[in-house]
């Protein structure tokens, strides 16, 4: 059985390669194409999960799982947040054949996603991008929007100034973009015409108030039903684009908060990612319009995304 480590996904899996991968996995999804569950997720303690989640590409293609921690005292340590392991199965014989890093097909992949939604649903014109969080999505978001939308600038903010200016000067010798850390969050989206939710906060750090009309939001942070990053009148107030309904409707925490609020019901899901790509339902309709898409990542992601490691 092979296996295919850290270094080697972080190497060869590059945005080029995975955002068109995620952007074809995600329109499967939509299209009924793939076999998944709905992922499993064991509370340990506090701040610490372990997920499960199994899936096929179709009834005759690769198929697997995903088994992942994720430890959010990690990224003090200066360990990934999310560790784990994807197994992958042979369509043919029903063998196993391949295990490969799962931290870096997440750190990656999810970034990806939200690129592919980055490209469906933001202006033409975004420029601006604001990051919410400091850690290793932040990251990975800078370089994934920048392949999305021709960036002149991105702001950052975090729970602590140090680490957010530290994140700020890397990420700019890195991408060659001008990179600023913001006091608060409210600063930090003033401007932006893309904003990347990809904090750990378990209640809201961003509010309607503060978005321009026109702006995008990769909602990310928060992968179950408990940790909300946003505010219920964004919720309300967006165009509400998800990667699965299923998905959202089980863990999706900002969309249940607001419909436990009374103020939306299961039709404000206006579409999923993969029916707008492939033109099933549109995605932007104006130019003022706020278009959310909220990922929680799915199975069909780190499958397709290890079967091209695996078998190119």
């Amino acid at each position: 059985m092979r296996f295919i480590d850290r270094e080697e996904v972080s190497r060869r899996l590059t945005y080029d390669v995975c955002i068109p991968i995620v952007r074809d996995a995600m329109i499967a999804l939509s299209a009924g194409e793939t076999m998944q569950h709905l992922r499993t997720i064991l509370p340990l303690s506090e701040g610490r999960l372990f997920g499960i989640m199994p899936g096929a590409m179709g009834p005759h293609a690769p198929f697997g799982a995903k088994l992942i921690s994720v430890f959010h005292e990690n990224f003090a340590k200066g360990i990934q947040s999310h560790q784990g392991l994807v197994l992958l199965f042979d369509p043919a014989s029903g063998g196993p054949v391949c295990v490969v890093h799962a931290g870096e097909i997440t750190a990656i992949r999810t970034a990806a996603a939200s690129a592919v939604a980055t490209d469906a649903l933001a202006r033409p014109e975004a420029s601006r991008l604001a990051l919410l969080g400091y850690g290793e999505q932040a990251a990975t978001h800078a370089r994934a929007i920048s392949h999305a939308r021709k960036l002149e600038s991105i702001t950052v903010w975090g729970r602590h100034a140090e680490r957010a200016e530290a994140f700020a000067a890397r990420t700019q010798a890195e991408l060659g973009i001008p990179v600023t850390a913001a006091p608060a969050v409210e600063a930090a989206v003033a401007q932006a015409d893309i904003i990347c939710t990809v904090s750990s906060a378990h209640e809201p750090i961003l509010k309607s108030a503060w978005v321009k009309p026109g702006t995008h939001l990769n909602i990310v942070g928060s992968s179950h039903a408990i940790p909300i990053e946003i505010d219920d009148d964004l919720v309300v107030h967006s165009r509400y684009i998800a990667d699965s309904r299923a998905g959202v409707l089980a863990a999706g925490a900002e969309f249940l908060h607001a419909k436990a609020a009374g103020l939306i019901d299961d039709t404000h899901i206006a579409a999923e990612i993969g029916e707008v790509l492939s033109g099933k339902i549109p995605g932007r309709r104006t130019p003022e319009e706020i278009t959310l898409y909220k990922s929680l990542g799915h199975i069909v992601q780190d499958l397709s995304t290890a079967w091209h490691l695996y078998s190119t």
